[in-house]
Formats: C-alpha cells, sequence, structure tokens
C-alpha cells in the first residue's frame, strides 16, 4: 500500500534574504491547519519552511503527524552561501509510517553522498529530497540520485519547486527512483504535481497540479 505522507516544498519558496522576516518559531506551528488535515485524513505531511531557533534560522521541514506531537528536520549540511542567513543543525529526524523508515534531506545535502549513507546506516526505506534546483542542478540531481537509490538499496524521491527562487528559476523534473536506480516517473520542468508511490509494488502515479487546485 502507499506510505500515507504528503511533501511538500516550502512554502514560504527559497528566499535566503527574506527568510528571516518570514520564519515562524517551532511553537507557531502547533495549531497548524495542516495537523488538523493530518489528523483528519490519517495523513502525514511534511512541509518546507524558515524556522527561528534560539541561535538563528534554520532551513526546516515541519512534520505533521497524525495524532502525534509536531516534529522538525532541519538542514544539517549548508551551502556556503547559505552561511549568512541560516544555522545548521546536527540531529537526523526520521519518519516511522506503516513500517517504513523515511529519511528526509534539505537541497544541497542531499547531494553529499555522505547524506546518503547516513540514511541508509539508519535503516532509510526511502529517502526524500526536498529541494530548490535550477536546470544545471536537476541534471546533476538526475545523475547523483539514482546512484544513490542503487548503492543503499532504498527509494529516492526528489520535489523540486518551480518558477522564480531566489535568483534563478525552479526547474521542478520531481521524481521517484526505485531501488535499483531505475526512473519510475518525472514531472517537467513547470510542472505542478503530486507523485504518488506505493512502496509495496514499486508502482508511481502522478495527479497533475491543475487538479488539485481548489
Amino acid at each position: 500500500m502507499p506510505i500515507s505522507l504528503s511533501f511538500l516544498n516550502s512554502l514560504s519558496g527559497y528566499e535566503p534574504t527574506l527568510a528571516k522576516a518570514l520564519s515562524l518559531t517551532p511553537e507557531a506551528f502547533a495549531y497548524d491547519t495542516f495537523q488538523s488535515l493530518s489528523d483528519e485524513h490519517h495523513l502525514s505531511i511534511a512541509v518546507g519552511y524558515p524556522v527561528k531557533q534560539y541561535d538563528g534560522v534554520t532551513i526546516s521541514m515541519v512534520i505533521f503527524q497524525p495524532k502525534k506531537d509536531l516534529s522538525f528536520y532541519s538542514k544539517q549540511l549548508l551551502h556556503p552561501d547559505e552561511l549568512p542567513f541560516f544555522v545548521p543543525r546536527k540531529e537526523q529526524t526520521t519518519i516511522s509510517i506503516d513500517g517504513k523508515l523515511l529519511v528526509p534531506a534539505i537541497c544541497y545535502e542531499s547531494l553529499q553522498p555522505e547524506h546518503a549513507r547516513e540514511a541508509a546506516a539508519l535503516g532509510a526505506d526511502v529517502y526524500v529530497a526536498s529541494v530548490a534546483k535550477s536546470a544545471n542542478g536537476v541534471i546533476r540531481a538526475n545523475a547523483h540520485y539514482p546512484a544513490m537509490a542503487k548503492a543503499h538499496g532504498m527509494f529516492v524521491l526528489m520535489a523540486n519547486c518551480v518558477g522564480k527562487a531566489d535568483n534563478f528559476i525552479g526547474a521542478g523534473q520531481s521524481a521517484v527512483w526505485n531501488q535499483e536506480g531505475k526512473l519510475l516517473l518525472q514531472a517537467n520542468a513547470t510542472q505542478e504535481a503530486l507523485l504518488i508511490l506505493d512502496t509495496a509494488t514499486g508502482d508511481v502515479n502522478m495527479l497533475d497540479g491543475a487538479f488539485l487546485s481548489p
């Protein structure tokens, strides 16, 4: 059966120069609409957002799970360009759903082999990368992620943004690779879409963003 997880790219977009002004404290998410949706539909939801910590702003995923306390994953390996705006964290959060272990990664760190190795060492069934990549970045991602999937025997999911982000254009092409490194499905460069992976069968389906709008 599919893992019941909805994985959303950053709600604020990738905007380092605006992150401090846009950031929210962890407590601000406690009674969020996403938690209500999670509880109602028995759906885990991971949402990207800059989070205000005691020592600075982190690039974070806010993780909502049905009837569970809120949790966070914050980027550990920052790109040098991000250091003026963000602070790193040292802890790797994992997400357990229906007997499967998901390990999240955020952009630059997901392209560092050591991060995928650590995810595999934790027993990851699915490695989930939230990224903000231009066309050149997606070219690198399309080579790196299948290699990591095959090397570590885990599904790899990439969720990329589309449209303007910081000083570049997000090139989309969100995708899923199986444990052998085979590309199962990929959106196009401008498409907002929902990719649905059945971890038991390896089947992937896609809903175009147009069908998701109210």
